[in-house]
């Protein structure tokens, strides 16, 4: 088998791969979660009521001036994307622009200022908004008789909020109306140069009894990704959580749809949290307090994820606070690690994670020394070369070898006619005389086939490359060329690269050879500017040293005189 069969072969193979994986995933899902989770002492750790309403089941309104209702004996009133309107409140912060809305003191739309628009940039990009087409909010409350929830009216004494200059944060404070003489406020606290947004529950009783509250914090949203999704290879748009015994796992809005979405329920530690493209929003509790996660189907194309966690017994006359930290913002790598243990893995290199790892550090140190993330992948594409160069060299030296000695194999081929078995072996003895590996040139393929893919997810999940400008007029080096210069010069230096290894001896080989470097052009076009640029400053190196071996080969075999005579069968 020479090289351009092994390259097919393996395109058809890597394919092949990617198929029966998705099959297999569609056709064996995981197994059902068990309908009760058990916590360490084999019995529910957050010990909520049996009859306490986990929210999206059974969670009823709270209606200006009325109590809320017993869960007992109640309807269910399920989340819906059709959001009650109230009033907006906007808070300004050097990082964001976030509008709060009074009816159930949701965090409706929240704009990143350090980040445009997908599809205009002179504009911030929204990570949660509820609009006609897409809604993604982040909601809480409290569970309990009386107590406000999502669906309760809050009042405020402003509505409109700016960080000033010395200041560190806003808060900005929504009281519900008071119901059996419990006194809540909802307080969020936006702090400078952070992402991190605390929303905390001040309860005061003022009644005769002691109450135990639970707060709840979830994202509501719905499936639709994110406008501008990477051709070819979706990225992931669902939920995900992280505990410290089962670490990452996401949860799929497929497996929410089947009913057999598995992940752990209780925990004393961890995160829950809604991914997209490049950005997340994830609830963060602090303490190591019980806490119990939950993610839903709520109805058509509506999904919540979410936690529970106790306030504690609060006697008559006393205060109690929780608060629970919301991460809403860019996956920057080098900051998520320290917002929560585990936070950093929402950025998904996909199943070479091993690699893709090491590639993103490489190519930030390079960066910080440059200041430019195309001269960064230039300088991370010579470091590769460099690694691989002894395993190219050799694979250049076989496949030099084997362009010297094509014409000795076309009349082999010629002399044994329709015989492919005498052919075969006639070509198999004429290697092992001639010393020389029919593999060989594969080598230099193989070994860079997992950089390349595991560059390519280093260039599609990270968010330090989006808007990143290289030259010229390639702005983004996370965006396919708008022009297809990189594709098209990619393509030339693939026929170039052609022209240097050993000729096809088969008529339809050839003709498929000549016609992959265009095939491969257009394959391109679809690529991140970044990965062409890898590929081609990639190749332009590999014709460089190619070109100088099979030149050395050629020089020395034309000077020897004691080459080998074809043996006749």
């Amino acid at each position: 088998m020479d090289t351009q069969k092994f390259v097919l072969f393996l395109i058809f193979s890597t394919s092949m791969l990617f198929l029966w994986d998705a099959w297999q995933k569609e056709q064996n899902p995981p197994p059902p979660a068990a309908v009760t989770a058990q916590g360490p002492g084999g019995e529910s750790s957050v010990r909520r009521q049996e009859d306490t309403p986990v929210p999206g089941e059974k969670l009823v309104s709270t209606q200006p001036g009325k109590s809320e209702p017993s869960a007992e004996g109640t309807d269910s009133v399920k989340i819906s994307g059709k959001l009650e309107s109230g009033e907006k409140i906007v808070v300004k912060t050097d990082l964001v622009v976030a509008e709060i809305n009074t009816a159930g003191g949701d965090l409706r739309q929240l704009e990143l200022l350090d980040h445009p628009d997908t599809e205009n940039k002179n504009k911030p990009f929204a990570l949660l908004q509820s609009q006609y087409d897409h809604v993604y909010v982040a909601q809480s409350g409290l569970i309990g008789e009386g107590l406000p929830s999502h669906k309760t009216r809050y009042t405020t004494e402003s509505h409109a909020y700016e960080l000033a200059g010395g200041q560190d944060k806003i808060e900005v404070r929504l009281v519900a109306p008071e119901a059996d003489g419990v006194r809540v406020t909802k307080i969020y606290t936006f702090h400078r140069g952070s992402y991190l947004i605390d929303v905390s529950f001040e309860v005061t009783n003022q009644g005769t009894a002691a109450i135990q509250p639970f707060s709840y914090f979830q994202m509501l949203r719905d499936s639709k990704p994110p406008v501008g999704s990477v051709f070819m290879i979706p990225t992931y748009t669902g939920a995900a959580l992280y505990t410290e015994e089962e670490k990452f796992k996401k949860i799929e809005f497929s497996a929410l749809d089947k009913g057999n979405a598995s992940y752990p329920k209780n925990a004393d530690n961890g995160w829950i949290a809604m991914l997209q493209h490049y950005f997340l929003t994830a609830w963060l509790p602090t303490d190591k307090s019980q806490r119990e996660y939950y993610a839903k189907r709520l109805g058509e194309n509506e999904y919540t994820a979410g936690v529970i966690v106790p306030v504690g017994q609060i006697e008559p006359g006393n205060t109690a606070t929780v608060t629970v930290p919301l991460y809403a913002g860019p996956e920057e790598q080098s900051k998520l690690a320290a917002v929560a243990p585990g936070l950093d893995l929402t950025v998904d290199y996909g199943w070479l994670t091993v690699i893709g790892a090491p590639l993103f550090w490489l190519l930030s140190f390079y960066h910080s020394w440059t200041g430019n993330w195309g001269v960064a992948i230039i300088l991370l594409t010579m470091s590769v070369k460099l690694a691989f160069f002894p395993l190219s060299a050799a694979g250049y030296r076989s496949m030099a070898k084997l362009r010297v000695v094509t014409p000795k194999l076309q009349r082999l081929r010629e002399q044994h006619g329709a015989d492919r078995q005498r052919m075969h072996q006639a070509m198999m003895d004429f290697y092992k005389t001639e010393k020389i590996n029919p593999m060989g040139g594969c080598l230099p393929i193989v070994v860079q086939i997992p950089v390349f893919i595991s560059l390519y997810w280093v260039l599609l999940a990270s968010v330090e490359l989006r808007y990143a400008p290289f030259a010229l007029w390639i702005e983004d080096m996370s965006s396919p060329d708008p022009y297809y210069v990189l594709p098209v010069i990619m393509g030339i230096s693939m026929f170039v690269q052609s022209k240097l290894s050993p000729p096809a001896t088969d008529p339809i080989q050839a003709k498929v050879m000549q016609i992959m470097p265009l095939a491969f052009s257009v394959f391109f076009f679809f690529f991140p500017a970044g990965l062409v640029l890898y590929s081609l400053v990639n190749n332009i190196l590999s014709i460089t040293q190619q070109w100088q071996i099979t030149r050395m080969i050629e020089r020395a075999a034309a000077k020897s005189s004691n080459t080998p005579a074809l043996k006749k069968k």
